[in-house]
Order: structure tokens, then sequence, then C-alpha cells
């Protein structure tokens, strides 16, 4: 998945990308001092890829469960959406306090707890604090890695549970590389 920041003027908005596709919706801050939030998409990935979780990238591409009616409406439907969402942004205020996870090994007892009580009834809900812990963790070690690219390639890896973060490389870039033979530098 590309996340690709597209800058008009001082607006900022992330557009998210695979394939060549552009799928969901155009992202921005929404606040009054850019707090990179526009990545948040990452979070979501990171719920998928961890959690095995996330009635949110269902959503966004395409593969809710509509071949059982009961789990597309209470695993998959709105309201389990916006209470991925609010996860995310109850993470996401505490984390902003915390410079993001930066250097931090572990989430505070307190927010898992909150996160569990949000889900429960959901099946993330059987899901242990530490898988929570480790999602949230990974989740803003990318987010990082998109803010300061800015945007960049994640690759998904469900079965091996990892987020690969890759820069994007620039036309500059790409035209050496493709330009330059092979064995020379």
């Amino acid at each position: 998945v590309d996340f690709v920041e597209r800058t008009r003027g001082s607006h900022k908005a992330v557009i998210l990308r695979c394939n060549g596709i552009n799928f969901g919706d155009r992202l921005t801050d929404n606040i009054a001092d850019p707090d990179g939030y526009r990545f948040h998409d990452i979070f979501h990935f990171a719920y998928a890829v961890h959690l095995g979780w996330s009635p949110v990238v269902r959503s966004l591409m395409r593969t809710k469960r509509k071949s059982d009616a009961k789990i597309d409406e209470a695993q998959d439907g709105a309201r389990a959406g916006i209470i991925e969402e609010a996860v995310s942004a109850i993470v996401f205020s505490r984390a902003k306090q915390l410079e993001f996870f930066d250097g931090l090994d572990h989430v505070d007892f307190d927010l898992l707890k909150m996160v569990k009580e949000f889900v429960e009834g959901f099946e993330v809900a059987a899901v242990p604090l530490w898988q929570w812990e480790i999602a949230i963790l990974d989740g803003y070690r990318v987010f990082r890695s998109l803010c300061s690219g800015p945007g960049g390639r994640v690759t998904l890896d469900l079965d091996a549970r990892q987020l690969t973060y890759a820069p994007h490389v620039s036309s500059d870039e790409r035209q050496r590389l493709t330009s330059t033979p092979r064995g020379f530098p």
C-alpha cells in the first residue's frame, strides 16, 4: 500500500494506492495544528496484520464477509468500523503526548484496558492485551516513518504478521536506477 502525500500550498492530504489504484478517502489532519493524522490508516493496517481484525480495512479493500449476513452486520458493519476509528483516535491522543511512542517498548496498561473495553462484543475482544500492544507500537513505528517520509510504501504480510516500510523513490532516483547498466556504479 502506497501512502502518497499531496501538498497544495500549506494543505497536505494523503491518498492510499494499491497496485496503482487509489482507494479510500483523501485524508487530511483535520486539526488546526498539523499532527500527521492524515497517515492514520496505518493503524488500521497494523490491526489487520497483528490482530487479524480491521473492519475499516475490510471496507476499504471491499473484502467484507458478505457471504454470512450475521458476521457482515455484527463484525464488519458500520458500528465495528466506528469502534475501530474511535480506538485509533483515543490511542492517537495518548501517543501524541508520548512522542508517538518513539523510544518506548510498551503501552500503558490503562490505555490497553480502555481499548479492550471499547471492543467488547466484537470478535477482537478475545485478543490478549500484549497483542494489542504489539499492534499499536508497530503501527506507530511505521507512522513515524510515514510522517518523516513523507509517505512511502507499506507492505503487509498477514502470514508473518509484519509491516515493512520503504520510502518512496524520487523520479530522479528512479531514472538513475533504471538508466544505469547492470554491473556499473
